[in-house]
C-alpha cells in the first residue's frame, strides 16, 4: 500500500499575498507545515502541488530545503494540478492538505489514514464541525480522486479539488463514494470558534503568538488550550468565518463545458 501526501501551495493570494512564506523565528510557515506532515508515520512520500506563477520559485526553494518534491500546474483548475501531482506516483491512497495550515497535526493524519484503510472508505476528512480551522486533512483512494478529475464539471469542484467527492459521498446521502466525517477524539469545541490557519493578517498574529509560546512540535489541542487560556489572542481573528474561499466559489459557480 502506497500513501502519497500532497499539499497545495501557491505564492499568490487575494487576501494575504505570500502568506505561507511569512516567517516565525526563522522558519517560514510553509516549512513548519511540511515538517509537521513529515512526522506522520503513515505517509510514504510528500509532494507540493504548486503553480506556474513567477513566485512559485520561492515555494520550490522551501521544497528543496525540506527535501520534498513538487509539481507545477494550473492556478485555477486545482483539481487538475492535484491529480497531475499524484498520478506519476501511482499511489493507492492520497492525502490532501492546503499549505495555509502550518500547524497540521501528524497524529490526526495517522488516525484518519488508519481509519480510512481499515474501513475501506473512499474518502475520510476532518469534520469541520468539531476540528479547528487549520487542521484540514482529507484522505482518499486514488481511484476516487481520478473519478473526480474526470467527471467534476463545476468551477467550484475544480478549484477546491474534493467537493465532487464529498457532495456525492455516503456521509451526505450520495451513492458514488463511501465517505466519512472524522470527529476529534477530545470531545471539544465547535470548529468555527477556533482558527489556526493563515488567510488574513490577524491569523498570522495568532499563529506567531502560538509558535513563539509553544514551539512547532505540539499536539493540536495544546495550541487550542493556549487560546482558551489567552482569550485576547483568540479574539484577534475570531471575526473571520470558516472556508470563506469555498463560499465565494459557490456564489460565482458555473458549469465547465
Amino acid at each position: 500500500m502506497k500513501v502519497l501526501a500532497i499539499t497545495q501551495a501557491r505564492y499568490g493570494s487575494t487576501r494575504l499575498p505570500a502568506k505561507i512564506l511569512k516567517e516565525v523565528d526563522g522558519q517560514t510557515l510553509l516549512e513548519i507545515h511540511l515538517r509537521r506532515i513529515l512526522q506522520a508515520k503513515s505517509i510514504d512520500k510528500l509532494k507540493i502541488a504548486t503553480t506556474d506563477e513567477e513566485g512559485s520559485r520561492f515555494i520550490v526553494a522551501v521544497a528543496d530545503k525540506v527535501g520534498v518534491g513538487y509539481h507545477k500546474g494550473s492556478v485555477d483548475d486545482v483539481l487538475s494540478r492535484f491529480y497531475s501531482t499524484a498520478e506519476p506516483d501511482h499511489p493507492d491512497w492520497v492525502i490532501r492538505f492546503t499549505s495555509d495550515c502550518p500547524l497540521i497535526d501528524p497524529v490526526i493524519i495517522d488516525e484518519i489514514v488508519r481509519f480510512a484503510v481499515e474501513h475501506d472508505y473512499d474518502y475520510v476528512h476532518t469534520d469541520p464541525r468539531c476540528f479547528p480551522d487549520g487542521l484540514d486533512t482529507e484522505v482518499m483512494k486514488f481511484s476516487a480522486l481520478e473519478k473526480a478529475y474526470k467527471e467534476a464539471n463545476l468551477t467550484s469542484e475544480r478549484e477546491h479539488v474534493t467537493p465532487y467527492i464529498w457532495k456525492n459521498g455516503s456521509a451526505r446521502g450520495g451513492t458514488l463514494f463511501k465517505t466519512f466525517d472524522f470527529q476529534n477524539r477530545e470531545g471539544v469545541f465547535d470548529a468555527s470558534d477556533y482558527r489556526i490557519t493563515i488567510d488574513e493578517a490577524e491569523d498570522f498574529e495568532v499563529l506567531k503568538a502560538l509558535i513563539q509560546a509553544l514551539g512547532t512540535g505540539r499536539y493540536w489541542k495544546e495550541y487550542i488550550d493556549y487560546l482558551l487560556a489567552h482569550p485576547e489572542i483568540k479574539s484577534m481573528n475570531s471575526k473571520f468565518g470558516y472556508n470563506e474561499g469555498y463560499d465565494k466559489s459557490i456564489r460565482n459557480d458555473k458549469t465547465i463545458k
